[in-house]
């Protein structure tokens, strides 16, 4: 039997975004978009959860330090993100629809090169308290 474990660290960051597509017409963007296509952005307080599997360190215990993963979120995402308006103050959005799935996947793609092969990673990311995707699914 796998002695396979999870762990989650969760961290958090406020950002605003616009949702649009700049070769749409208003009226195509507000019909898709709905009202996140508003020209005067607006913001979220996003949850994040990071979940890292793998097995324990035999000699720590570990799958991975958490102060290690709340380090790395911080430094690879949090600094980047928090109190920014994504379309405007971010290289990664600067040609990509800020939606939650695309600031996961975006998540993901900053974290992994980080994060050892042998473990499996995942992004839990909540626009709000309703609202979340995960990537990988």
């Amino acid at each position: 039997m796998s002695k396979r474990v999870a762990v989650y660290r969760k961290e958090h960051f406020n950002a605003a975004h616009r949702l649009y597509r700049p070769d749409w017409a208003a009226e195509q963007n507000e019909k898709v978009f709905g009202k996140c296509a508003l020209p005067n952005y607006h913001g979220h307080n996003y949850e994040l959860i990071v979940k890292i599997m793998g097995e324990p360190d035999p000699d720590t215990g570990y799958v991975v330090d958490m102060k290690w993963i709340s380090d790395l979120v911080k430094a690879q995402i949090v600094e980047r993100f928090d109190h920014r308006n994504l379309n405007l103050d971010t290289q990664e959005f600067k040609h990509l629809n800020p939606t939650a799935e695309n600031i996961a996947i975006v998540i993901y793609e900053l974290l992994r090169p980080h994060i050892d092969s042998k473990h499996e990673l995942q992004i839990r990311l909540y626009e709000t308290a309703r609202n979340f995707v995960d990537y990988p699914a």
